[in-house]
């Protein structure tokens, strides 16, 4: 993909292009409301909102002015931050809907990212950058790009001067990412819940994904996800002179621990959602892994297409429980023996389990009593898998089968967790743009934004939105 300067395709197309053309994408001209979208994008990653050195509450002022232009009157906006976490705030908007009988409708997002060291990057992360049919940045995937949406979805809906039937409102943000200083959506739930109550939510989690090439395979809508838990792995030791050296070592012990947990494998535990994502997703695809799909979700004990399966980092977290080593700290001089070991292990625990059970399944695969494991950090609520409901599902099917012919819709599981469980209202992660299966950098390096995605995410949600809200 050329340049932006240099694309070709028009507006109009470009579902069209995302949908008939996968494989060989057509270059994009933009129109003047796509380069506006663009812009709003760039303000969103190039604003850092890290919980090092970033400020969620600057950028909540700054969509809080872009819908203050558009037309929101003060009692529409709710800006709100807390005296003792200052950069951590948020906004809350309202566009009322003209229906005294039908509830609002909620558009959440976090506009908090995950750290990023520039020494560690290719680019800066925080100056986007388009290369090869990509925008670069830092929460270009995780959320950024659903936030412009959200934001641009609220400046059209007050611009077109007729109100929605169903009340419209925004909740942006911060926390979701460490929630180590404060919780926004907890927040909010806890202190202001008249601000955000709403029939249903919109999120993350949801969305399209391609084959590795370009073409988009599947469309999604999570109906659940996983919950997240926290362990501290530790270590300790009476340490000593490191000029004489033992074999009872407090790294060496925790290193061992570590290999047994990288090594062991949480069970394979489907339900109703998985089981049907893996037989319609597998279904449509036509390959070798798609029959794999299919096959796994008639027969999960089916050895050849569990391999298969799993070979996808993606897919397989959605088969079972996982937990991987994330943070590391030990020793407490560089020439004494190491008195204590630690790290953090972050599980990702499948519905059917808790963190009970898992902290029994990694005490097992360590097998080692002096190894203590311990339950730590901010626990979620865990997720309550909303209903499948045909009014939110048929809207999203049409779209999808409009913006990309022959892909299905199908309800799906997130991997991850939102702030969506401290909400307790029922809550869909949308279909629309959709990603690559290496993720796309999000939570890493080099993270990035497919360009078609992004322009044709935002025509899409903005046509889902206004279904919603039209009845």
């Amino acid at each position: 993909m050329r340049a932006i300067g240099t694309m070709l395709v028009t507006a109009a197309s470009l579902a069209t292009s995302a949908a008939s053309a996968q494989t060989a994408p057509a270059p994009l001209v933009l129109t003047a409301d796509q380069v506006a979208f663009r812009d709003l994008f760039k303000e969103l990653v190039e604003t850092d909102t890290t919980v090092s050195n970033g400020n969620c509450t600057l950028l909540a002022e700054k969509m809080a002015a872009r819908l203050k232009a558009a037309g929101y009157a003060d009692e529409q906006l709710t800006l709100f931050a807390l005296p003792e976490f200052p950069k951590d705030g948020g906004l809350v908007a309202v566009l009322p809907g003209s229906s005294k009988t039908l509830k609002p409708m909620l558009l959440l997002g976090h506009l908090d990212v995950v750290e990023a060291k520039r020494e560690d990057w290719t680019r800066d992360p925080f100056t986007m950058v388009e290369e090869n049919g990509y925008y670069y940045a830092r929460g270009a995937s995780d959320m950024k790009a659903m936030v412009a949406a959200w934001v641009d979805i609220m400046v059209r809906l007050k611009k077109n001067g007729t109100a929605p039937k169903r009340t419209v409102k925004m909740a942006l943000t911060c926390g979701e990412e460490s929630g180590a200083r404060f919780n926004g959506a907890e927040w909010l739930a806890k202190n202001r819940p008249e601000l955000i109550a709403a029939a249903f939510v919109l999120n993350e989690g949801g969305g399209g994904r391609t084959d590795g090439k370009g073409k988009v395979v599947v469309q999604t809508m999570q109906i659940g996800e996983k919950s997240n838990r926290n362990f501290r792995i530790e270590t300790t030791n009476p340490g000593g002179h490191s000029s004489i050296p033992v074999r009872e070592n407090a790294i060496y012990d925790l290193a061992d621990a570590m290999t047994r947990i990288r090594d062991y494998g949480f069970p394979i535990r489907m339900n109703d959602t998985t089981r049907a994502f893996f037989a319609k997703a597998g279904a449509s695809r036509g390959d070798a892994m798609g029959k794999a799909m299919v096959a796994l979700s008639n027969n999960p004990q089916d050895a050849d297409a569990l391999k298969i399966v799993t070979s996808d980092r993606g897919y397989n977290s959605m088969l079972r429980t996982t937990c991987v080593a994330t943070m590391l700290e030990g020793g407490h001089a560089q020439n004494a023996l190491p008195q204590r070991a630690a790290t953090n292990v972050n599980c990702r625990i499948i519905p059917g389990e808790d963190a009970d059970t898992t902290k029994a399944a990694l005490e097992k695969a360590i097998g080692n009593p002096a190894v203590s494991v311990t339950l730590v950090g901010r626990l979620r609520p865990v997720a309550v898998p909303p209903p499948l409901d045909p009014a939110i599902m048929e809207p999203a099917e049409k779209l999808v089968a409009r913006y990309f012919p022959g892909v299905p819709l199908v309800p799906a599981m997130s991997t991850g967790a939102t702030d969506a469980t401290y909400i307790g209202i029922p809550t869909y992660g949308v279909p629309g743009g959709w990603g690559d299966p290496d993720g796309n950098g999000a939570h890493g390096l080099n993270e990035r934004r497919e360009i078609r995605s992004l322009f044709v995410g935002r025509d899409f949600l903005y046509d889902l939105v206004t279904a919603y809200a039209s009845k």
